[in-house]
């Protein structure tokens, strides 16, 4: 036997060759099947997102549709408490009235009303409120006296307070009722005639006196103002308040 020559021994519990490759190929199999599982549940996932998303897309579009509204309203509102104060001031300050004190145009409402003994004017409305924001244009129909709609917005709001018109508190103003709109004090007397659906938006609608305004939106709306759920219905006007 050489003295060179070493025996060879196996280490109890040493891996081989062979026990090695197949531990790593069952941990690389196990590492994929899991890798498989966690790419389906993440898709199972994304579509449970997916779904819910589009279950909510509907709730979400009306409540960005209600919001515009909302503000579609305080606008017009401010607009309807501008032409009062304008109609007030012309009609006091020129002894004017019916058609005479009232506004031709959208500037007239924004440069405001004289202050007495001042050459000042004073802010009777906001450059925002003056833009509709439920239209593509952003302008608002003016509605003028004695006009179709404003007949149909009365008979609406006589309908909404239970067949009763509300009397302006506003001396000026149901003055300015009486001359702008006939007179309806039951809608009964308007037979089963509706409102009309279609408002006619001439091409000088824009123009001349103008006792209130509306939406260009001849869209549903979510919220009744009055009753009514059409944009272009809606008139904002200082004749009916109390």
């Amino acid at each position: 036997m050489s003295l060179s020559a070493k025996p060879h021994h196996n280490i109890c519990g040493s891996p081989s060759a062979h026990s090695l490759t197949a531990s790593r190929t069952a941990l690389t199999v196990q590492r994929t099947t899991e890798a498989g599982y966690t790419l389906v549940a993440l898709l199972a996932v994304m579509t449970l997102l997916a779904l819910f998303a589009l279950a909510a897309a509907p709730s979400i579009q009306q409540q960005v549709q209600r919001e515009r509204e909302r503000e579609a309203i305080f606008r017009g509102e401010q607009v309807a408490d501008a032409i009062r104060l304008y109609y007030r001031n012309r009609a006091a300050s020129l002894r004017l009235a019916g058609d005479q004190a009232l506004p031709t145009s959208m500037d007239q409402l924004l440069e405001g009303i004289p202050i007495p003994g001042g050459s000042k004017k004073k802010q009777i409305l906001r450059a925002s409120a003056a833009r509709d924001p439920l239209s593509a244009s952003g302008e608002w129909r003016f509605v003028h006296p004695r006009e179709q709609s404003l007949i149909d917005f009365q008979r609406s709001v006589i309908t909404y307070a239970g067949n009763f018109l509300p009397p302006p508190r506003d001396p000026q103003m149901a003055q300015l009722q009486q001359f702008a709109v006939p007179q309806i004090t039951n809608v009964l007397n308007l037979g089963d005639t509706p409102p009309s659906s279609n408002v006619a938006t001439s091409a000088d609608d824009s123009s001349g006196p103008f006792v209130g305004v509306a939406s260009r939106s001849k869209d549903n709306s979510v919220l009744y103002f009055y009753g009514i759920d059409q944009h272009a219905q809606w008139i904002f006007t200082p004749l009916f308040r109390n």
